[in-house]
């Protein structure tokens, strides 16, 4: 008799437990948490991918009939590279880097057409589609002098594609521009050819500015002897003879000033000391 009745308490214990436990199962596979900075799209087995999206926090669903997917719809960074051709037919290699999120009311529509991976499939493929469009448009030298509005033309065309697949970008950058072997080595010899130009010029103005200073120093001495001329055909010889006064003067007072120079005048009364002992 007491066998049967711990019997039976084991059995509505095991009962209850079981009970508890499937209940906790079903409440646990009931619910799902969406974190902060994502969204939630609930897929129906019945009716598809419903058009409502969820929002942050805890929430129910119909275990095994729904399941949930997650988006990240913060803002996140991509970075590709594409080799474009320019207008004068110049390979060109870009890199561009996006700032990108999806569209929150339109998760569902991105879930059904894209999936959950939807900036991999999309932005790669319209990116090097609208470089390669913008590329096209200018020579290869205007890349650099025009590369605002060249950054300008790609932002604008890429937003606009991307709004096609419902992603917003909030900043598209062009962060590196390098060009061909070819076109590198002949800008290489354009730049070389430009200072040799520069040098020349520099050269022949050298010249022309001697050439002038010579022109200029030619017209001053032929203006100095005309005036000379002048003046001794108005004074007559007594200019030469006060320049010659002059120079000699000036002769004679660096004579005497030097001490190795000894200075005899002309004629035949010079007297000579001399030792007779010796």
């Amino acid at each position: 008799m007491g066998s049967n009745q711990a019997i039976s308490f084991l059995t509505s214990v095991a009962r209850v437990a079981f009970g508890l436990g499937a209940g906790a199962s079903i409440l646990n596979a009931s619910l799902y948490t969406v974190d902060g900075g994502e969204r939630a799209v609930l897929f129906d087995r019945f009716r598809g991918v419903l058009d409502e999206t969820v929002g942050e926090g805890t929430h129910f669903l119909i275990p095994w009939l729904q399941k949930p997917f997650t988006f990240d719809i913060r803002t996140r960074p991509h970075t590709f590279s594409s080799v474009s051709g320019t207008k004068d037919l110049q390979m060109v290699n870009l890199t561009l880097r996006l700032l990108s999120r999806p569209q929150v009311e339109n998760l569902p529509t991105i879930f059904k057409t894209l999936g959950i991976e939807y900036d991999e499939k999309v932005l790669p493929s319209i990116g090097n589609e609208v470089l390669k469009a913008v590329v096209a448009q200018f020579n290869a030298d205007q890349l650099l002098t025009e590369r605002p509005h060249v950054s300008a033309l790609v932002r604008e065309s890429l937003i606009r594609r991307a709004k096609d697949f419902n992603i917003v970008l909030d900043d598209v950058a062009i962060t590196h521009l390098s060009y061909g072997p070819e076109f590198s080595k002949a800008v290489e010899q354009k730049q070389v050819a430009q200072q040799e130009a520069e040098r020349s010029k520099f050269v022949v103005m050298k010249a022309e500015q001697e050439r002038r200073a010579a022109i200029t120093r030619a017209e001053g001495e032929s203006e100095a002897a005309k005036l000379i001329s002048d003046a001794t055909a108005a004074a007559g010889n007594g200019l030469i003879e006060l320049r010659r006064i002059e120079a000699t003067r000036e002769i004679a007072s660096t004579l005497a000033k030097s001490a190795n120079v000894a200075y005899l005048p002309g004629g035949n009364n010079i007297l000579f000391g001399m030792n007779p002992g010796r």
